[in-house]
C-alpha cells in the first residue's frame, strides 16, 4: 500500500441515530465545530441517519426517536451535515406507498437546501416511487440487502440510481478485489465498520426481514437473532475482533489509499452512551477524548445509560 498522504484524504462518516440520539448530536455537534484539534483532520461527518419511531417504511433497525422532524433537520442543517431517512424496509407493497407520514417525511427532506439529503432504501418498488416524486433526495442502496457476492455488489454499484452502495460488512476484508476497483466505483463504497453480528452468520438476511415485518405486520420484535450470543447484545470489543471489523489503522492504512473515504457506522437502538464511545474512537484523537466525554457527560439532558 501507499503512505498515506493526509492531506489529501478524507475520511467521511455516516452517524446513527438521526432522532433516537439527537441530544447526544445537539451537545457533539458543537464541540466537533468550534474544538477542531480535539478531532482528526482526516475526518468528516457525511451524514446522520434514522428514522422516527414507528415508521412504516422504516428497516434494519427498530428506532424510537421521537424527536420533530423539523428540529433535526434545522441542527444538521446549521452544521451542513446530511440527513438520511432509513427506508429500508424490504417488505413493502404498493398498498403501503401512500402512507401519509413516511411521504410527509420526505417531503420535508426534500426541500431544497446548501445541503443534500438522502434516503436509505432496500425496496426497488420504494425507489421508483420516491425517485419519481422527491428530485430533491439521493440514494444509498441498504446493507439489508446482504450483499455477500462480489459480482452482484458490483452490479449494485453500477445502478445510477444510487450514489452509495454498503455492502455486507464480510466484503469489507476482500481487499484484493477492492483496491482492483476503478476509481468511479469506489467513490460510491460505503463500508459498514462497526458490525457486531457472527461472521458465519447464514441468518442475516432473515434478521432484517424480521425488522421489517415488526413495522409492516406490526408484529412482536422479541427474539429475532438467533446468535448463540444474542443475549450477550452489542459489544464494542467484540465487533473489533470481528474479521469485518474497520477499525481506524486500517482506514488510514489500507481503505483511504485504495481511494475509499466512505465509512458508516452502526449503532441505532443501542443507546447514547455506546454511540459515544464511536464517536470518540473513530474521529476523536486519544488525547482529547476525555475532553469530549466529560463535556457530553455533564450535559444532563442525556440518558447515557
Amino acid at each position: 500500500m501507499k503512505k498515506l498522504d493526509l492531506d489529501n484524504k478524507k475520511a467521511y462518516f455516516h452517524l446513527p441515530g438521526l432522532f433516537e440520539f439527537f441530544e447526544l448530536y445537539r451537545r457533539f455537534l458543537p464541540l466537533f465545530r468550534s474544538h477542531p484539534e480535539y478531532f482528526y483532520d482526516w475526518c468528516e461527518i457525511g451524514s446522520i441517519y434514522g428514522a422516527p419511531q414507528d415508521c412504516l417504511w422504516a428497516g434494519g433497525r427498530v428506532e424510537y426517536g421521537e424527536q420533530q422532524p423539523a428540529e433535526v433537520l434545522n441542527l444538521l442543517h446549521e452544521y451542513g451535515i446530511s440527513a438520511r431517512l432509513t427506508f429500508s424496509n424490504s417488505l413493502l407493497e404498493e398498498r403501503h406507498l401512500c402512507d401519509k407520514r413516511c411521504n410527509q417525511l420526505c417531503e420535508l427532506f426534500n426541500t431544497k437546501n446548501d445541503v443534500e439529503n438522502g434516503l436509505i432504501i432496500h425496496s426497488d418498488l420504494l425507489l421508483d416511487y420516491v425517485s419519481k416524486k422527491y428530485e430533491n433526495l439521493y440514494f444509498v442502496s441498504s446493507t439489508t440487502k446482504v450483499l455477500t457476492d462480489f459480482y452482484k455488489f458490483e452490479k449494485e454499484v453500477e445502478r445510477e440510481e444510487f450514489r452509495y452502495v454498503v455492502p455486507d460488512f464480510r466484503l469489507n476484508n476482500k481487499l484484493e478485489l477492492l483496491e482492483n476497483m476503478p476509481q468511479y466505483q469506489k467513490d460510491k463504497v460505503e463500508f459498514l465498520c462497526n458490525e457486531c453480528c457472527d461472521y458465519e452468520c447464514k441468518n442475516r438476511k432473515k434478521c432484517y426481514e424480521n425488522v421489517s415485518r415488526i413495522y409492516v405486520e406490526n408484529v412482536d420484535s422479541n427474539a429475532l437473532c438467533a446468535s448463540p450470543d444474542a443475549r450477550d447484545g452489542y459489544r464494542f470489543t467484540k465487533a473489533m475482533n470481528n474479521p469485518g471489523f474497520i477499525g481506524i489503522r486500517q482506514i488510514q492504512n489500507w481503505y483511504l489509499p485504495m481511494g475509499f473515504s466512505q465509512f458508516k457506522i452502526e449503532g441505532r437502538g443501542l443507546g447514547s452512551a455506546l454511540v459515544l464511545e464511536f464517536l470518540l474512537y473513530y474521529l476523536t484523537k486519544p488525547e482529547y477524548q476525555i475532553h469530549v466525554r466529560e463535556e457530553v457527560y455533564l450535559d444532563n439532558m442525556l440518558d447515557l445509560f
